[in-house]
Formats: C-alpha cells, structure tokens, sequence
C-alpha cells in the first residue's frame, strides 16, 4: 500500500490535479499541504478520544493536563492513575473508561495495533473499531496522520465535506454517499486529497 512521504505529497498533488481541473485551480490558490503526522500507539489514540465533542481549544487544554497527570503517557500508567486524578486533568466518566478500555485492549493484546502495517485499509479499521470509544472516522483519521495512508479517506469529517464543496463550487454540502463518489476519481492519492482538502479550508481566500 502506498504511504504519504514528502516527496509523495507533491507527487499525489500533481497526479490529482492533472486528473482534475477544481483540484488544479484551488492546487494553485493554496500550494501543497504540509505533512502532518502523529506518533504510533496509545497516545495518538487516546487523543483522539481525548478530543470527541469538544472544541479544539478545549481538547487541547485537556490533553496537556492528562499529559501531566500520567507521565509517561502509556498504556499501564493510565490503567494506574486514579479516577480522581483523571476526571480533574478534565475527562469525563466516559472517556476515563474508553482511555481504560483502550489501555487493557492492547496490554492484554486483544487489539493489536503492531499489526495494523500489515493489514489492507479495510482489516487495520476493523481491528482499530474493536476499541470501545473508536468509530470508523477516529480509526480513519489515526490511520491517516499515525500511519500515513495515501488512500485513507475519512469522509465523515465535516471538514472534508465543506472543502470538497468549496473546491467543486456545489451549492450543498455533500453528504456521505457524495463524499464517496466525488473521491472515487482520487484513488490511491484520496488520503493525500483529505490533507489537501483541510489545508485549502484554511488557507483560501474566502
């Protein structure tokens, strides 16, 4: 399976704007998307939940006191910190138990997540969807920036869908199933074209 290098950012943005002309035009406006990347493991995961239903600036507060609070942040620490400890770094009851569940799913090795570099797009997401507390999206994402999958392509994403309608000048935002065909053409750069989408709602000219 291909993996987003630098080098293959740049040639995924050419091959797709090549292929397609909106891709090209808004290629021009806003150049390249930068190539972000998170660490393998528990605590990109963990972030993920971290962050469900809260706003960016509150996700981000939240993290660096849960960072503080169980140092080094892996799985068998967390499964120690006390619940007191947790809920006033500012998680709730239920992400404490989705942070305990996805601790114990990879310290007793019922989730695997050494194995997901060799699993298919569709395998690594079923294997990271068995964590209580990680939907497709979450698995979609982590598989994106943790493992830089050139295909992943996480179309839930509300931000995904306001770009593609910006770039494709639709009078809606798509929907899921839009989502799906409008990318078809994108396969097997679709993961480059999610940073290119997200990178071009932060940088166009409204």
């Amino acid at each position: 399976m291909r993996k987003l290098s630098r080098e293959g950012l740049r040639e995924a943005m050419a091959e797709l704007a090549a292929r397609d002309a909106d891709f090209a035009r808004a290629h021009d406006e806003v150049g390249v998307p930068p190539l972000r990347r998170r660490r393998q493991g528990f605590e990109t995961l963990l972030r993920a939940i971290v962050a469900q239903q809260v706003s960016v600036a509150a996700a981000s507060a939240i993290w660096g006191r849960v960072q503080a609070t169980v140092d080094p942040l892996e799985p068998r620490r967390f499964l120690k910190a006390g619940d007191a400890a947790l809920r006033a770094a500012g998680l709730s009851r239920q992400k404490i138990a989705y942070g305990r569940g996805l601790a114990s799913d990879i310290v007793t090795g019922r989730v695997r997540l050494d194995r997901l570099g060799r699993m298919s797009d569709e395998d690594a997401i079923a294997e990271l969807v068995k964590i209580k507390g990680i939907g497709r999206w979450s698995a979609e994402v982590y598989l994106l920036f943790a493992h830089g999958r050139a295909d992943m392509w996480p179309v839930d994403d509300v931000g995904l869908m306001v770009g593609m309608q910006r770039i494709k000048r639709l009078d809606e935002r798509p929907r899921r199933a839009e989502m799906l065909v409008l990318g078809e053409p994108w396969r097997p750069w679709r993961g480059a074209a999610a940073l290119f989408l997200w990178h071009y709602l932060r940088n166009a000219a409204m």
